[in-house]
């Protein structure tokens, strides 16, 4: 399969490796309605990088381990954490964490990894990746302004990882990691969760984040090997995006986000965030064997 997108191409918008703050193993990465760019470190960091990359600032931490990070409609940003097993819900105006969810009254959550917001029903989605060995349920369900919530999708997912809503919201992408696939949860009009089904499956590779462009086309970052796919929603087409065989540019790449047209990754095996030129427009770019 040859890549869309020669590796050349793609270029760090900000190494952090020894700049203060450092930019610790960054996992999670959003973007807010400002362009600029968030993300989370080993050490639970909640940094802001601003969009042309020049700054990087240091905005609060959980003390634990930041995976993914989401922005709600009313700018509000909620961190899932590995160590504590919570969400967290950060106002970047006056910088106040909080813990928002763990679960629901009898049952907690276990590996809360990526959240996602459904502004049109008012909750927030989190996967449970459960354990690393073993499949297990699912994708919890929180109400944006109680943080009160349940197991929504009760059944095994195998390391629910990055998710995200369809672009007519009826729908949940979820990436099973070590399945290798990509699955897709009917939303029904009750906002219960309906049926799954397999929507890309035989991978090359541990898909870890999912992000959507402006055609409702996904795009699935794989920690190993570090590249990225494109799955065509009109035509079905899965598309290698571009890959990284040195894995330096792309280092293990977790999550993504678009601003604008601009594509930028997280890399959990170095210190760096990494900008990604996309092709929707027809751009005339070399292609490489992946």
């Amino acid at each position: 399969m040859r890549a869309v997108i020669d590796i050349s191409l793609a270029e760090i918008l900000y190494e952090g490796s020894i700049t203060e703050p450092r930019l610790n193993h960054p996992e999670g990465i959003c973007v807010d309605q400002n362009g600029d760019i968030w993300c989370g470190g080993e050490a639970g960091e909640i940094y802001k990088l601003s969009k042309d990359g020049s700054s990087l600032e240091l905005i609060a931490t959980t003390g634990g381990f930041a995976l993914g990070l989401a922005f709600d409609h009313n700018g509000l940003l909620y961190i899932c954490d590995n160590k504590y097993a919570s969400v967290y819900r950060l106002d970047p105006i006056t910088r106040n964490l909080q813990r928002f969810a763990d679960g629901g009254k009898v049952q907690k959550m276990r590996i809360p990894n990526f959240p996602v917001v459904d502004v049109k029903r008012n909750v927030l989605y989190v996967s449970d990746s459960y354990d690393f060995h073993n499949e297990g349920p699912g994708i919890w369900r929180f109400d944006l302004c109680t943080g009160e919530g349940e197991l929504w999708y009760k059944f095994n997912l195998r390391f629910a990882n990055g998710m995200a809503l369809s672009v007519d919201g009826q729908s949940l992408y979820v990436a099973e990691t070590f399945a290798k696939r990509v699955s897709r949860i009917a939303i029904q009009q009750d906002g219960s969760a309906g049926q799954s089904e397999v929507l890309i499956s035989d991978l090359g590779g541990l898909p870890d984040g999912l992000a959507l462009d402006g055609e409702g086309n996904i795009y699935i970052s794989c920690y190993e090997p570090s590249r990225i796919y494109r799955y065509l929603c009109v035509t079905g087409e899965l598309q290698l995006f571009i890959h990284d065989p040195e894995a330096h540019t792309l280092c293990h790449p977790t999550n993504l986000a678009f601003q604008g047209k601009h594509l930028y990754t997280s890399n959990l095996g170095r210190w760096h965030i990494t900008h990604i030129p996309n092709d929707r427009e027809g751009l005339s770019l070399p292609v490489r064997y992946g």
